[in-house]
């Protein structure tokens, strides 16, 4: 058997589980929330899914990786687009979500809702 990195199963997968924030290990180190993936049969990988408020900062991090800069230093239609991308991936949904983009935005609370209700209004018409 290849070494667990090594594995072609694990390697394709493996920019997935990084984009979601989870962690990689042997299907033996497994625990009971952990995902274990199988391929032909035999145990590959598991997942280890991340907390879903360690998510939101994931994914905030992901995006000021793809921006080349800090979301706070983006320019106002930017950070609409990059409330409207974390509204489709649930970001709202998460405790204290509004105020931890807000924050990562370098804008108030209040403008996170304006932003949201502004792109809610656009879906209505």
């Amino acid at each position: 058997m290849t070494a667990f990195g090594d594995d072609p199963f694990a390697t394709a997968v493996k920019p997935l589980v990084d984009a979601m924030g989870g962690e990689m290990l042997p299907p033996g180190e497994a625990g009971p929330d952990d995902v274990v993936l199988a391929w032909e049969g035999e145990d590959v990988l598991a997942v280890r899914l991340p907390q879903l408020a360690d998510s939101l900062d994931h994914i905030l991090l992901a995006l000021e990786r793809k921006r080349g800069k800090p979301l706070a230093e983006l320019d106002r239609k930017a950070k609409q687009e990059v409330v409207r991308i974390l509204e489709a991936r649930g970001a709202f949904s998460v405790r204290h979500g509004v105020e931890t983009v807000a924050g990562a935005l370098g804008v108030s609370r209040f403008t996170v809702y304006n932003y949201l209700n502004r792109e809610n209004a656009a879906k209505d018409k």
